[in-house]
């Protein structure tokens, strides 16, 4: 497996982690003031790991797109009109 699509795998599945630490937080329907912070904490690093999964998602693709296989460049530069 080329190295562009294994980054953007690991960028999705930090995408996916984060919109889960995020929006289980919402899900839980009465929280103690003690377990406040904790659980603001956890939506936070939700936040900072989807943001930072996007990132990891967006520079895979590039990584992919840069080790593409190109085309071989075809150097004809004779005109079929030239030799005539």
């Amino acid at each position: 497996m080329k190295s562009g699509v294994l980054i953007i795998v690991s960028g999705g599945v930090m995408v996916i982690c984060g919109l889960i630490m995020f929006y289980g937080i919402q899900s839980i329907p009465q929280i103690e003031p003690v377990q406040k912070d904790f659980f603001r904490a956890i939506k936070h690093a939700g936040t900072f790991i989807g943001l930072l999964g996007i990132g990891v998602t967006l520079a895979g693709f590039l990584l992919y797109l840069i080790n593409r296989n190109q085309a071989p460049i075809h150097e004809d530069y004779v005109h079929s009109d030239v030799n005539k």
